[in-house]
């Protein structure tokens, strides 16, 4: 069997395989229950990066609450060495904001519900599509090397990070999931720098990671990070980082090649749960996406900040004020430049990849991709100005161009 049958319950068996990874996704292995944004049902990491609910931590660490084993290998840790599994909990509040209809929301496109659709306005069409169930896991971020076209996926597998050549062959897997300095405990994302170093931030350990392509460890920064999250590399190589607790803003500067931090900068601060971030190749402009929460079911929403490159605030809007120029209400996870210096965001709400305009004429609405996507998290363009999209709902990596 798949990997993901062999995690399905027996009355499950005939599902398909969409069907098999979404119960995989959002259901105990333990329990089958569903996970829940709270309570006993709330999505916990355990050490050796399997997951379970809360209630199932609780039950196997018995009355005493000392010690419990994983189910799945044996390994035995305490209930306070458990974590919030984040990504989950990001699906989970996505599928809150989506409403009741969840994934069949009809989009601002014309599409309805069973997914037919006509061609994007763009002229853009899917090139190649790598990944899927089993070779990736609940894959996080994407990334591409301009110089050599190699893709870098960052996911919840043995194996943290993928690398995919030009011609879509997985060349390299590395980041052991595991407690070891140069392992990842639960990476949230990637990028890669112009001098070939893939950097991962890891939340499991609240530190951001340096790997050369072959899959050795450089680097690895502590620097009291609360939830190092999204990352983007610049042309000098440096690395803008988001830390989505702290609210914040970096930038590390770092030898590479010597294993070296030379600098980390707080370049902001005050910012609402920041989490996806690009950096214009051409203007040094950094767009970050912040998470808003609101009162009352249904009213999460996103916020796109644009700041020059030196760290002015150039222009901003939240969902709310994007539904009054657009005919949709956007709830975006991730953001791009492409080389015309324009912002790419994906719309969870519409499975939809929206081009924002440059900065100064931000925010116009052009759809890139309208159909074909089931939950767009991630995005990075590559050296020939194909777009490469990270979907979290299909644990694949969809690659488009014109």
């Amino acid at each position: 069997g798949s990997p993901a049958a062999s995690a399905l319950p027996p009355s499950a068996s005939g599902m398909a395989a969409e069907d098999e990874a979404e119960l995989n996704l959002l259901e105990c292995r333990v329990c089958f229950e569903r996970y829940g944004l709270g309570g006993q049902r709330r999505p916990r990491n355990l050490p050796c990066g399997h997951v379970l609910c809360r209630g199932c931590v609780e039950a196997l660490g018995g009355s005493e609450r000392r010690r419990l084993e994983c189910p799945f290998c044996r390994r035995a840790c305490g209930p306070a060495e458990t974590s919030d599994c984040l990504p989950l909990l990001q699906l989970l509040e996505l599928l809150e904001v989506l409403g009741p209809a969840g994934g069949s929301v009809p989009s601002a496109f014309g599409r309805s519900g069973s997914g037919a659709a006509g061609p994007a306005p763009s002229g853009l069409g899917l090139r190649q599509s790598l990944g899927g169930w089993g070779s990736l896991v609940n894959p996080t971020g994407v990334a591409a090397c301009r110089r050599s076209g190699r893709l870098a996926v960052a996911h919840d597998g043995k194996k943290r990070i993928h690398v995919f050549g030009p011609s879509g062959f997985c060349l390299q897997r590395f980041g052991e999931r595991g407690d070891a300095g140069n392992d990842i405990k639960y990476p949230l994302d990637v990028t890669v720098t112009l001098d070939g170093h893939v950097v991962v931030t890891d939340v499991g350990d609240r530190s951001v990671k340096a790997f050369d392509f072959e899959g050795r460890g450089v680097l690895a920064v502590q620097e009291g990070f609360c939830l190092p999250w999204g990352l983007d590399a610049t042309p000098e190589s440096e690395i803008i980082l988001t830390d989505s607790e702290a609210g914040a803003l970096y930038r590390l500067t770092a030898d590479f090649k010597m294993g070296k931090l030379k600098k980390c900068q707080r370049i902001r601060s005050q910012l609402t749960s920041p989490r996806g971030v690009a950096v214009s190749h051409t203007s040094g402009a950094i767009v970050v996406i912040e998470h808003l929460k609101a009162q009352g079911p249904n009213n999460s929403s996103t916020r796109v900040k644009i700041f020059s490159a030196e760290m002015d605030l150039i222009r901003q809007m939240d969902s709310f004020g994007l539904n009054l120029v657009f005919p949709t209400k956007i709830y975006s996870t991730a953001v791009a430049f492409d080389k015309e210096d324009r912002i790419i965001v994906t719309d969870v709400c519409s499975r939809a990849v929206i081009c924002l305009g440059k900065p100064e004429e931000f925010p116009i609405f052009n759809p890139l991709i309208s159909h074909g996507l089931s939950y767009p998290i991630g995005l990075t363009y590559m050296a020939n100005d194909s777009l490469v999209v990270l979907d979290g709902g299909d644990h694949s990596i969809k690659i488009y161009s014109s």
